[in-house]
């Protein structure tokens, strides 16, 4: 039997924005499981995880429409009539926000603005779902974060990710728009880009892992944090989408396991069986943004929609080395 949610996206119209990267296409896969009608937008931004391999499963199903969100001629007859908008598109790399801040203005500000200005014009009934992040929040100033931790970020990236945050409350204070954020944390799974370390410093360990080399772990390795199942995350955003009103609200993800940093790359090797972790210095670029330990409270969250995470961390770590072992070439 179905849950209440689930049902509401049955013959829906969804977009999914960045539903060619890590996380959107596995909210597209979902959303068409549940029988929803998905329009993926997707601006293929070279080296930012857009990969048609990530829904090449469902290919036959989907519309993709290659289109950068600050293209607002293009991007208004996609958003017209949609019921849904999961707005997963961004810029994830905190050292590319420090070393190409415009850039990092331009994917993470004003793309986020204009398609909240097409949505005012065009789609004013459509449920808004963006994708926040931890990093909003900058070192905590204790543990664990709850929505009301102050926010003060330490690079770029968080800077411009909490004013895209802000821009979605303000469309709903003052325009009506129907929007929420979660602020999600360390999310894994299949699919992450693993190429470059843009992905974070998950993405780096889990492929060290795949080919059998030295994991290097920056300063004492003792930094907590918490981690997201990609499936979890998916089930978090389609569930606080389907609430009969979204309020302009935002809401930590988390996970009641917390790791620290060389905890984690130590259950790496061991479920590869090879290479090793290494302490190493930090690096000056990286000392100077690193957030230290950060884990969240999600308690607002499963007060609202009853959500809380399903797959353990060595569970999901294991399906995620399973999926790169059977698909690695096209992401190594």
């Amino acid at each position: 039997m179905s849950a209440a949610w689930e049902d509401a996206y049955r013959e829906a119209h969804v977009l999914v924005t960045g539903g060619l990267g890590f996380i959107g296409s596995h909210v597209a896969r979902r959303l068409v499981g549940l029988g929803a009608r998905v329009t993926i937008v997707d601006a293929l931004i070279p080296a930012h995880g857009g990969n048609y391999w990530n829904v090449h499963d469902i290919a036959d199903r989907i519309s993709v429409h290659e289109v950068n969100l600050c293209d607002g001629e293009h991007l208004a007859p996609l958003v017209r009539d949609q019921a849904w908008i999961f707005n997963l598109a961004g810029q994830v790399s905190h050292i590319d926000s420090m070393t190409c801040p415009l850039d990092d203005l331009e994917i993470n500000c004003r793309a986020h603005l204009t398609l909240l200005e097409v949505c005012r014009r065009e789609a004013r009934g459509a449920r808004i779902l963006y994708a926040g992040t931890r990093q909003q929040y900058g070192r905590p100033r204790y543990l664990p974060v709850d929505e009301d931790h102050p926010l003060r970020p330490t690079d770029v990236n968080g800077i411009n990710k909490a004013a895209g945050e802000a821009y979605h409350r303000l469309y709903h204070d003052v325009h009506g728009l129907e929007t929420a954020s979660l602020r999600m944390t360390n999310t894994f799974g299949p699919g992450m880009l693993l190429r470059h370390p843009r992905q974070g410093f998950l993405a780096v360990f889990i492929r060290r892992a795949l080919e059998g080399t030295t994991i290097q772990v920056f300063g004492d390795g003792r930094q907590q944090r918490d981690y997201t199942y990609v499936d979890d995350a998916v089930r978090a955003f389609l569930m606080l989408g389907a609430r009969p009103a979204l309020g302009g609200e935002v809401y930590n993800l988390g996970s009641p396991e917390v790791y620290s940093v060389r905890q984690i790359a130590e259950l790496l090797v061991a479920i590869a069986g090879r290479g090793r972790v290494e302490l190493v210095p930090f690096p000056e670029e990286r000392k100077a943004i690193d957030i230290g330990s950060y884990h969240g409270s999600f308690e607002k969250l499963r007060a609202a929609v009853g959500w809380e995470p399903q797959v353990a961390v060595r569970a999901g770590l294991e399906r995620t080395l399973a999926y790169y072992h059977a698909h690695g070439e096209h992401y190594l």
